[in-house]
């Protein structure tokens, strides 16, 4: 018999089928909500913190490539004192808690600004090797951790200098919202910074000192377990085909207090690359999230759906295999007995006939054919075809019992309405991760136009082009974020460029305003941002930023649809399809924008929304530009949305898995019922046709077995028959023959 013929494989597969999909059944719906705390919200926190790594490995290497740059450009123009470096560095970048330079050989401290950098900490004999120059981290004597990075000034005839500086460890504009903290942890666990535990000298009371001890020591935990976990690869500490966050992160659970539990979520820095390296991933750091979040006791109580629909599907489907075995399967295996019995010669026993259907048919001719071979006349031999239920109709009622089961579970059970409970927790995330995007998209516009105001103070006075064009060059190289750089004279005329051509109006003057839009009828927003080179007599270093960066900073798992609105809310970029300059897909989000553009307490504030329309549940928040630079002008802001049927929510889960179980019983029953009418009931009915025919007296037709199963072997037994038979031709020359040996 052949493996994927015959009556009996497809029968058994269902059986099978059945019994597994009534295990996950039981298995999956029964254990849905059963968790105090929805994993959408424990997702959520992971998501957060791999937004912190994310900021802090793009601070970390914006710093040291800026720092070096710097020098660079410090090197390729005339020497200068080193109180003059700090000072030109401090009048363009903020971000260092302070600066310093020292020569290499004395190690003399030539000047400072900021807090004291600790300069003994260096070990200079070692700035020579490959490594020299990477950051370092160095513990204060306060506790706190500084990273210290370097770059080297040297000029001709001059000895060589060091130029340090000096950053904390903490997150630039990561919004924490109430009682969640964040911390930065070393690879051998160390917390080396928090934000958002309060120091012992805030608080007043025993408790509340008490609840601050108990964050420090539950953080330390997660800090060494985060630690430990991120040592493992970031392939093999996923899922396959996971995706998602290039490093390694996850979440934790915590201890629960006073009816909260502490969820974390934990990321390495990782680099924007798969498989690539960067100073910041280097370092070995990690960062983890921490917030306490309510529990729901009822959750925790199990469902017994899981076992009624198993147990339901159990007595159907066992009532669907019994039919076919006692419909199907049985007369078939009947008449494949019976067949090769008169294949024998065993002519002596009426075949025994099935009562319905084909096999009926079938059973009728075999017994038809057998009188015939016992020498009866056929048309003696012919009586009524019977009827009954054929094995189509069979095979549809089997359907019918399967989708009896299916079609609710796939329409109308555990149907998640609005009532559905979405976490509180998962408002103010949506709502902080947009803040911090938001903040992270305002700062990279800033360090751009800080880049250029750098550039257009060490260009100067330079006269020859060629080396304008190898500063723009190198600068361009250093930073993805620009399409093209170039210097334009007081009458908008290029002197030098780098990257692609300008896009900004032909023959303008250079604007005053740093950060601005042109072109808002284009195809792409034209982002320009414009800094007065000093001593040129108003000429300016002009750099237009690529909207793909732009969208780069967007692209967020969890965070559902991103859009950058300028002023007027017309969308500027996002993280997927969109198309410049259209409005937001709905007025409420219009509303939502304008309303966090107005100034609460003196700056605007972020907000989230939970918006209910029926069944429809959506998830917004919006997140205007705030915190100074030049971006800040813009009135831009960040707005996001997602539906909360994509989030993790026990309704949700407990929906989708009820449609799953629906699916895979129909797909069940298609395919293996689709197999038995592909392989069974259709060359059956064709073979209850040809037997009719062969008992009805055609001995011409030669009977070809289309599988090799039990209706293959009952069509070769058939042929046999019809070879023993005699012809029509044979009839008459035998009665001839009879007629002769009469007269004599």
């Amino acid at each position: 018999m052949s493996l994927i013929g015959g009556i009996r494989p497809p029968i058994a597969v269902l059986s099978v089928l059945l019994l597994a999909l009534a295990g996950v059944t039981a298995l999956t719906l029964g254990r849905v909500g059963q968790e105090a705390v929805p994993k959408a919200v424990k997702s959520s926190q992971q998501h957060f913190a791999e937004d912190g790594a994310i900021a802090l490995r793009a601070s970390i290497d914006e710093s040291v490539t800026d720092l070096t740059r710097t020098a660079d450009l410090f090197n390729a123009s005339d020497p200068v004192p080193a109180d003059a470096v700090l000072d030109k560095i401090s009048s363009v970048y903020q971000k260092w808690m302070g600066t310093a330079v020292m020569e290499v050989r004395s190690g003399k401290l030539l000047a400072a600004r900021g807090e004291n950098v600790p300069l003994a900490a260096i070990d200079r004999a070692k700035l020579s090797d490959d490594d020299g120059l990477a950051p370092r981290m160095v513990r204060l004597e306060s506790g706190e951790t500084r990273l210290l990075s370097f770059a080297v000034l040297a000029w001709k005839g001059q000895p060589q200098q060091l130029l340090v500086a000096s950053s904390s460890l903490r997150f630039p504009g990561i919004s924490l919202g109430n009682f969640r903290s964040i911390a930065v942890v070393g690879d051998d666990g160390k917390v080396l910074s928090t934000d958002g535990i309060p120091e012992p000298e805030q608080v007043s009371t025993d408790e509340e000192r008490a609840e601050v001890k108990a964050s420090e020591k539950q953080l330390q935990s997660f800090a060494e377990t985060a630690a430990k976990k991120s040592r493992s690869h970031p392939i093999l500490a996923k899922e396959p085909g996971s995706g998602g966050y290039l490093g390694v992160s996850g979440h934790l659970v915590g201890d629960r207090h006073l009816g909260e539990r502490s969820i974390a979520g934990y990321a390495s820095l990782a680099a924007p690359e798969a498989g690539e390296s960067t100073v910041a991933t280097r370092l070995g750091l990690s960062v983890v999230s921490m917030v306490p979040v309510a529990e729901d006791a009822k959750r925790t109580k199990g469902s017994a759906l899981g076992l009624f629909a198993a147990g339901a599907l159990l007595v159907i489907g066992g009532l669907t295999v019994f039919l076919l075995l006692r419909t199907v399967q049985r007369p078939i295996v009947r008449l494949f007995l019976e067949s090769r019995r008169l294949t024998r010669g065993d002519l002596g026993r009426p075949v025994s006939v099935p009562k319905h259907g084909e096999a009926a048919r079938i059973g009728g001719a075999l017994e038809r054919l057998r009188r015939q071979l016992n020498g009866e006349p056929a048309a003696k031999a012919t009586p009524a075809k019977r009827k009954g239920l054929g094995s189509r109709t069979l095979l549809a009622v089997a359907g019918v019992l399967l989708l009896v089961w299916s079609a609710p579970l796939l329409l109308l059970i555990n149907r998640a309405g609005d009532t559905v409970q979405v976490p509180q927790q998962m408002v103010n995330d949506q709502r902080e991760r947009t803040d911090t995007l938001s903040d992270r998209v305002r700062r990279a516009l800033n360090e751009g136009h800080a880049d250029l105001t750098s550039l257009a103070s060490l260009i100067g006075a330079r006269t020859d082009p060629s080396d304008m064009d190898k500063v723009l060059e190198s600068t361009r190289n250093q930073h993805s974020r620009y399409r093209s750089l170039y210097v334009l004279d007081k009458d908008g005329k290029v002197l030098s460029k780098s990257g692609d051509d300008p896009r900004s109006p032909s023959g303008e003057k250079p604007s005053d305003t740093a950060v601005r839009v042109i072109d808002d009828d284009g195809k792409e927003p034209v982002i320009i941002g414009t800094a007065e080179v000093p001593g040129r007599q108003g000429a300016a270093v002009v750099g237009e930023f690529r909207i793909e960066f732009l969208n780069s900073l967007l692209k967020r798992p969890g965070l559902g649809e991103v859009r950058v609105v300028d002023a007027k809310r017309r969308v500027l970029g996002g993280n997927d399809g969109y198309r410049e300059f259209q409005g937001l897909p709905s007025g409420r989000l219009n509303g939502l924008v304008e309303g966090t553009g107005q100034k609460v307490g003196g700056k605007p504030r972020p907000s989230g929304v939970l918006y209910r329309d029926g069944g429809d549940i959506q998830i917004a928040a919006a997140a205007p530009f705030a915190g100074g630079g030049a971006a800040e002008q813009l009135g831009w802001s960040v707005v996001s949305w997602q539906p909360a049927s994509n989030l993790e929510i026990p309704e949700y889960t407990l929906q989708n898995r009820t449609v799953l179980a629906g699916m895979l019983g129909i797909t069940a029953a298609a395919a293996c019922l689709g197999w038995l009418h592909i392989i069974v009931v259709r060359p059956l009915r064709k073979l209850a046709d040809q037997a009719e025919a062969l008992a009805d007296g055609d001995r011409k037709t030669v009977l070809y077995p289309v599988h090799h199963d039990e209706v293959g072997a009952v069509t070769r037994s058939l042929e046999l028959i019809r070879q023993q038979l005699p012809s029509g031709t044979q009839r008459k020359r035998d009665g001839a023959s009879a007629g002769l040996a009469g007269r004599n």
